[in-house]
């Protein structure tokens, strides 16, 4: 017979006692509780050795115990009520009791008490025998000090005092849904952890304390969890303190949490077979339960983390966006952590922000389709980076953004890397700060130099677009020195680095000489060494020039030759005449500066940029 929570008494009425016992009150000969001095267990039987032979036959799951009746019906209001059905196999009584709470284990306990035989009550029994006291009816009507007024006393004076029995009840009623609810074990539970772990932590003396109370809340379920956190964040606990408690949990539930997303594995035989593997502990894909358990877990410690942002770190925040992007999330969830992401961003570090593509529709596998198969999620920083933003001109504040400039450019060098991304989202997300964030682009000069070497064919328009992102003004002399030998740059760019080059020599000879102290004859020294590097690199200007002015010469009577022709034959003649006229005028060229007194590196700076010009301009 199934037992249904409507019929069940309210736990409060259990400890009005009365002075009258009920008209149908059964008189238990003491001589048959005093035979039941044994009790046999064998395989999945149940027997009480008595001289008096048993006449009930209770069924609890895969245990029967053979019994006698009026013992319990002294006791077990529930059973009193029954109308037993005759057994088949032998005299007496056949009962089935389903979905009775503790299962055999707790059923035997009862029994015992029901024979009048010591009953130990502990932590861990203490919740069972309450719930089946109460599914059985074993109230004070019946008899006096029943068992669930001495579980109810033993729960309350006893279990709810102390700090680990009140979490060890806690842990044994995740299997005693939904009798550990109604009966409200589970609230007092984590009433008094709550209450407990509030008077430590403002008494200062937690210490070492919290670590073995963070390791011990780790372990309950998901939904007593947030029941004790919810009243911890009742009673205006220190954020810090549940950020903790969160990141302990998050920390044993979700083994992914931990890793790095650094370890995102190469490429296959060619750029459209880009192919990735995750480090981490995961479950197989076929796994859909472990994953709605996973994303039931994320989606619950992220609506209760607190709204302060030294409550958890940013790290913490971002690893927790990787895991909410993996097992597909609530997009306002989702959304809402990278709002809190871009509030803390400049704690960030760029192996936080290499967060792996993921296609949400398909429960965390790795993008498939061309046009998205980027290594990284681009567009999840580029949220971030915007909302970081708009808190900066919210809050008026414009301390952050040189740190998040570093940031930035060091994250677009890793992606760089990339050979599926697109330049459009390179020069966006390289673009999304202000001109006046970065101090120095050296940075975004290394991320610019590294999408040329991965992309090596790409069109001369798209590497001058590329470019135009960068102010050269704002190169370092060592950065000026490498892109002017770099001839991945198009040839405008490295003119203007020249210049650039130029310029900040004079302004550094500039502050040496009205520098008021100093050794005069290393300053002289310097000031020739300075002198030299300046002509020189006005030899190389004017070698640029020069033969900038030939080429545009050559080419203009390339092009009225061509104009001349009438017919396909003498206009592939005259190309090819052309063509081998400023070959053999290059080649001469090259020659005489390479033989020329102090042609030294400048000149083949110069003969690189000439060759390249040339081919551009053909």
């Amino acid at each position: 017979m199934k037992k249904s929570l409507t019929t069940t008494q309210n736990p409060g009425s259990h400890y009005n006692h009365s002075d009258q016992l009920q008209d149908q009150s059964i008189v238990i000969p003491a001589k048959l509780i005093n035979l039941a001095d044994s009790f046999e267990k064998k395989e999945h039987s149940w027997f009480i050795t008595s001289h008096v032979p048993t006449d009930l036959t209770i069924r609890v799951q895969e245990i029967t115990f053979s019994v006698h009746k009026y013992p319990l019906v002294a006791k077990c209001g529930y059973i009193g009520q029954l109308e037993f059905q005759p057994s088949i196999s032998n005299f007496g009584n056949d009962l089935k009791l389903e979905n009775f709470p503790g299962g055999p284990e707790t059923f035997e306990m009862i029994l015992k008490f029901c024979y009048g035989l010591p009953l130990d009550l502990n932590p861990n029994n203490i919740a069972p025998l309450r719930c089946g006291s109460e599914f059985l009816e074993m109230t004070e009507e019946l008899q006096a000090g029943n068992l669930i007024s001495k579980t109810e006393a033993f729960l309350t004076l006893v279990v709810l005092s102390s700090w680990k029995d009140t979490i060890t009840v806690l842990k044994s009623c995740e299997t005693l849904s939904p009798w550990a609810e109604n009966l409200q074990i589970v609230r007092r539970c984590c009433d008094s952890i709550a209450w407990k772990a509030t008077r430590e932590n403002t008494s200062g003396d937690a210490g070492g304390q919290e670590q073995w109370w963070f390791r011990e809340v780790a372990t309950f379920r998901i939904d007593h969890f947030m029941r004790v956190i919810s009243t911890i964040k009742a009673k205006n606990t220190r954020p810090e303190f549940i950020g903790k408690c969160i990141m302990h949990y998050a920390e044993r539930w979700l083994p992914g949490m931990d890793v790095e997303f650094e370890g995102l594995r190469g490429y296959g035989i060619g750029r459209n077979d880009l192919q990735f593997s995750i480090l981490s502990n995961r479950k197989e894909e076929g796994d859909y339960g472990h994953s709605k358990e996973q994303k039931a877990i994320i989606e619950s410690l992220l609506s209760v983390l607190p709204p302060q942002n030294e409550a958890v770190p940013c790290k913490f925040l971002l690893q927790m966006l990787k895991m909410a992007m993996m097992y597909s999330a609530s997009p306002a969830l989702i959304s809402e952590l990278e709002k809190r992401v871009g509030m803390m961003l400049e704690d960030a570090t760029v192996n936080d922000l290499l967060i792996p593509s993921y296609n949400i529709a398909d429960q965390g596998k790795l993008v498939k389709s061309p046009e998205e198969r980027t290594m990284h999620d681009i567009d999840v920083v580029q949220r971030i980076v915007e909302y970081f933003l708009m808190h900066e001109h919210q809050q008026q504040e414009k301390t952050g953004k040189t740190n998040i400039s570093k940031l930035l450019d060091s994250y677009l060098a890793e992606i760089a890397g990339d050979p599926n991304l697109s330049i459009t989202k390179f020069q966006v997300l390289g673009e999304l700060l202000p001109e006046h964030a970065r101090a120095c682009d050296d940075g975004l000069y290394r991320a610019i130099d590294t999408y040329l070497k991965t992309h090596p064919s790409l069109p001369e328009h798209d590497r001058r677009r590329l470019c135009r992102i960068m102010n050269c003004e704002k190169l370092s002399l060592d950065a000026c020195m490498h892109a002017a030998q770099n001839d991945r740059l198009p040839m405008k760019t490295i003119v203007q680095v020249l210049f650039s080059e130029q310029v900040k020599m004079r302004t550094a000879m500039q502050e040496k000489e009205s520098a008021p102290t100093g050794n005069n004859s290393e300053q002289e020294g310097n000031r020739s060494s300075t002198d030299a590097e300046i002509k020189n690199l006005k030899a190389e200007l004017e070698n640029v020039k020069i033969r900038m002015a030939e080429l545009q010469r050559d080419y203009s009577e390339l092009q009225q030759e061509y104009e001349k022709m009438n017919n396909k034959q003498k206009i592939v003649s005259s190309w090819s005449s052309g063509w081998r006229k400023i070959k053999k005028s290059f080649h001469t060229k090259s020659e005489a500066n390479e033989t020329g007194e102090g042609q030294q590196r400048p000149n083949s700076i110069g003969g690189r940029i000439s060759s390249r010009q040339r081919l551009s301009m053909s």
